[in-house]
């Protein structure tokens, strides 16, 4: 029996759409972005025991450069210099944008810390004066296999008319390779941060005039 010729025509029609299926097979076997959240994986000890007063606390928007106001990873190569040249890795990413999880991990830290009730979401009731808190960052250097630096300054406020308190902080954590590793950098360095701001709610709290003991 004769093998059936292939006609020209079909074989100039085939090969586009094989050629295209297999450019879908590739898509869809690229895996997808990771992501990754600044929250506490651990508890950092026991919480305050609740005051016969309740304490409150509401935490303003985190001002950052505009470069870190990103849910991606935004990390700096060994090999270049702090502030030369950045990547950013749109296959790492935090669950939401930059800012927003950091605010999220520190006012739930911060509160953890203080026994103390967040009302940066559910917004304050009448009565309620709460400790205002503002925080910036000021750098952030993720080096992946090597360290995460951060640099915070924030300002605590009795009300909305009180006399304020300025603190500022530098941490650093050193990192093993790996994405994950330096997620869990940022993760220590927020709960440092969460510490130092808890720290000073109390020492603001325990002295008439402002003090500050981040």
């Amino acid at each position: 029996m004769r093998p059936t010729p292939t006609r020209p025509g079909f074989t100039r029609t085939l090969a586009p759409a094989l050629a295209a299926l297999l450019v879908l097979a590739g898509c869809a076997a690229a895996p997808g972005p990771q992501y990754y959240s600044l929250a506490e994986t651990t508890s950092p000890g026991p919480a305050q025991p609740a005051a016969a007063a309740p304490v409150y606390i509401e935490l303003a928007p985190i001002a950052m450069p505009e470069r870190f106001a990103r849910p991606q990873f935004v990390v700096r190569k060994k090999e270049a210099p702090e502030g030369v040249q950045v990547d950013i890795l749109e296959q790492h990413r935090w669950s939401s944008s930059f800012e927003n999880e950091l605010r999220d991990a520190l006012g739930s830290g911060v509160a953890r810390r203080l026994g103390a009730v967040d009302l940066t979401k559910t917004g304050r009731q009448r009565g309620q004066q709460p400790i205002r808190i503002a925080v910036q960052l000021r750098q952030f250097d993720a080096i992946e296999g090597s360290r995460v630096d951060a640099s915070f300054s924030w300002t605590l406020r009795r009300g909305d008319d009180g006399p304020s308190t300025a603190c500022q902080a530098d941490f650093s954590e050193s990192v093993e390779s790996g994405f994950d590793a330096l997620a869990r950098g940022a993760q220590r360095a927020t709960a440092r941060l969460a510490d130092a701001i808890a720290g000073s709610v109390n020492a603001m709290q325990a002295r008439p005039s402002p003090a500050c003991a981040g």
